[in-house]
């Protein structure tokens, strides 16, 4: 860890993959039907499917992010792949009006709508990600 910002970085990284984790086994338990509410109506797979799919990928991911570290970039670039592909759930949320995980406002769901692009950084920049597709690999 001598590169610049690599402790800051691996805390982050650890933290994304915590959250991740966690996030995937709530797909899997407590939140399930909460996140059903998430799966775009437009969508031709069973929500209760996507749900427990995506909370097993999430699951995935989040221990990859911890225990992987010699991978991280290529890992980086998958969570944040991810976390694109499950965007439209958000979307879908907001132009649906759905209330859930506390976002009972268009306002609140419209505000939420910022967050995953967040997280794509979060996930490219804790990985150092956008590395892949640079020669320079420091």
């Amino acid at each position: 860890m001598t590169q610049r910002g690599g402790w800051g970085r691996a805390v982050a990284r650890v933290l994304l993959g915590a959250a991740l984790a966690f996030a995937g086994v709530s797909h899997l338990t407590t939140a399930r039907q909460t996140f059903q509410a998430q799966v775009p109506t437009w969508l031709p797979l069973d929500p209760d499917f996507v749900v427990v799919a995506s909370g097993v990928v999430e699951i995935t991911l989040g221990l990859a992010l911890v225990a992987l570290p010699r991978l991280q970039r290529w890992v980086g670039l998958v969570v944040a792949l991810f976390f694109i592909a499950i965007f439209p759930g958000n979307i879908n949320q907001y132009v649906n009006g759905i209330d859930a995980f506390g976002l009972d406002t268009d306002t609140a769901r419209f505000i939420r709508l910022f967050f995953q692009p967040l997280l794509v950084l979060w996930a490219l920049w804790s990985t150092r990600a956008w590395g892949v597709w640079r020669r320079d690999r420091s």
